[in-house]
């Protein structure tokens, strides 16, 4: 694990990020810094903003009702963006910000909601999920945010699909088979994970995923899993067996 300082509050901002130029704190990040923190001009915060690194910035009060940062030095260098990108059927609100949190604990670089035969919800409220998304990166140390995209129906991603990329599809009527196994052999270069609704795809959905050549079925093991549940453990089985969970040169240079 990198020695980062997990100790000091982290904050996402809009702005960019430069040693010495001043960024205004939202009413918001004021009063949490301010009221529930107990901090006060002199002390240290550490931002991100996506794009330009980690910074530690000084807190400043140019007005009684006012907080702004002032960076100071870049503690990390921003990384490559994340290349995993993440298919989901949208579930009820607390389930759906629970697993849109954990997916970018995980390193999903994209999540994209699709809507199936199945799916709970229709209606995505797309600033809900990149509050969920931003509070995860927050919380968790991770300095790029996901790219957030509106829900598109599971046909019209298939058909657009893009070349190359291969995509993870969990399927619980799956023979019960290594994952691990399966993803060494079938899934090389770029991936995407989709997980279904909780009541499943549905049998026309099934023969439809599984006539594309891109597409590779995995099992999850034995037991039936909850939506969320199986997205932690896909994205932690995808990590663990091809992902950036392994060394660098392994990765890179599987044989």
């Amino acid at each position: 694990m990198p020695d980062h300082d997990f100790k000091s509050p982290r904050l996402f901002v809009e702005a960019d990020l430069a040693e010495g130029a001043a960024v205004e704190a939202t009413p918001a990040q004021a009063n949490y810094l301010l009221n529930v923190m107990r901090l006060g001009e002199a002390d240290t915060v550490l931002l991100f903003n996506g794009r330009d690194g980690e910074w530690r910035a000084v807190l400043k009060r140019p007005a009684k009702k006012r907080l702004a940062f002032r960076p100071a030095t870049r503690t990390r260098e921003q990384p490559e963006p994340s290349d995993l990108q993440y298919f989901f059927a949208p579930l009820k609100h607390a389930r759906l910000d629970y697993m849109v949190q954990k997916a970018v604990e995980m390193g999903a670089g994209l999540l994209q909601p699709v809507l199936t035969q199945h799916t709970q919800v229709t209606r995505i409220n797309d600033d809900r999920l990149r509050a969920n998304a931003i509070e995860a990166a927050e919380q968790c140390g991770i300095l790029g945010l996901p790219d957030c995209r509106e829900a598109i129906r599971l046909d019209a991603l298939l058909d657009s699909f893009p070349a190359g990329r291969r995509l993870v599809f969990c399927d619980e009527r799956e023979d019960a088979a290594s994952p691990i196994e399966l993803l060494h052999r079938e899934a090389r270069g770029p991936l995407a994970l989709l997980i279904g609704p909780e009541g499943g795809f549905s049998a026309k959905e099934r023969e439809l995923l599984r006539s594309r050549d891109f597409v590779v079925p995995i099992s999850l093991g034995p037991r039936i899993l909850r939506a969320d549940t199986a997205a932690v453990a896909a994205l932690a089985v995808i990590q663990a067996a091809v992902g950036d969970w392994l060394p660098h040169d392994r990765w890179q240079h599987k044989d």
